[in-house]
C-alpha cells in the first residue's frame, strides 16, 4: 500500500530525483523557458517557486539558504534569482510560472512540456556572445579584408601567375580553418 506516499518517484531513488530537479531549477532560472516532459514540468513547478519567493527578500541568510540548496556552482544563478528575478516578481502574490503542453515526444510519444516565467526576458535564453570571441572574429575579418585588398592591388603582369594559383587556394582556406560544415539530420530515438 501506497499511504502517504504523495509525489511522483520518476523511477529514481530520493538523491537523483533532488538532483533531477536541482538541474531543471538551475536551468530554469538561468534560460527562463525550457522544454521537459510533462510531468517534470508540473512538479518542477513548485521547486522553482519556493526559490523565487524566497528571493523576493534579498537577504544574506536568504542567499545562503538558495546557494545551499541548488548546490555546487550556482553562483550564477543565485545571483540572478535575487538581482533579477526576486525584484521582478516582488508584488505578485505567486504563480510565478506557467506550463505549455508541447506535443509528444517523437522517440517514446513522452507528452512535453514548455515551462517558462511569467512576464519572462525573451533574450534570456540566447546564449551571450563572449567579448573574447567577437574580438577574435573581428580580427580575423579585418585580415581576410586586407589581404583581399592587397591582392586586388596586385599589378596587372602579375594576373597569369594568380590565375595558376588560383588551383591552390582551396587548400589555402582549409589552413586558415575556413571548413564546411554539414548538418546531419538523425532520428530523436533517444539513443
Amino acid at each position: 500500500m501506497r499511504h502517504q506516499k504523495a509525489g511522483r518517484t520518476f523511477n529514481r531513488d530520493t538523491n537523483a530525483r533532488k538532483a533531477l530537479f536541482i538541474g531543471l531549477a538551475k536551468n530554469l532560472i538561468e534560460k527562463e523557458q525550457i522544454k521537459t516532459t510533462l510531468p517534470k514540468a508540473k512538479d518542477l513547478r513548485s521547486v522553482v517557486e519556493k526559490l523565487v519567493t524566497r528571493a523576493k527578500v534579498d537577504t544574506v541568510a536568504n542567499r545562503r539558504l538558495t546557494a545551499a540548496e541548488l548546490g555546487n556552482g550556482s553562483d550564477k544563478t543565485v545571483k540572478k534569482l535575487f538581482t533579477v528575478l526576486g525584484p521582478r516578481y516582488a508584488k505578485r502574490p505567486g504563480g510565478y510560472t506557467r506550463v505549455l503542453k508541447a506535443g509528444f515526444r517523437y522517440g517514446d510519444a513522452a507528452p512535453m512540456a514548455i515551462i517558462e516565467f511569467i512576464d519572462r526576458d525573451v533574450n534570456a535564453k540566447k546564449p551571450a556572445v563572449k567579448p573574447e570571441v567577437a574580438a577574435a572574429d573581428a580580427a580575423e575579418a579585418k585580415a581576410t579584408e586586407t589581404t583581399a585588398k592587397k591582392a586586388d592591388k596586385a599589378p596587372k603582369a602579375e594576373k597569369p601567375a594568380a590565375k595558376k594559383t588560383a588551383a591552390k587556394e582551396p587548400a589555402a582556406k582549409k589552413a586558415t580553418g575556413a571548413t564546411k560544415t554539414v548538418a546531419v539530420k538523425r532520428r530523436a530515438t533517444g539513443k
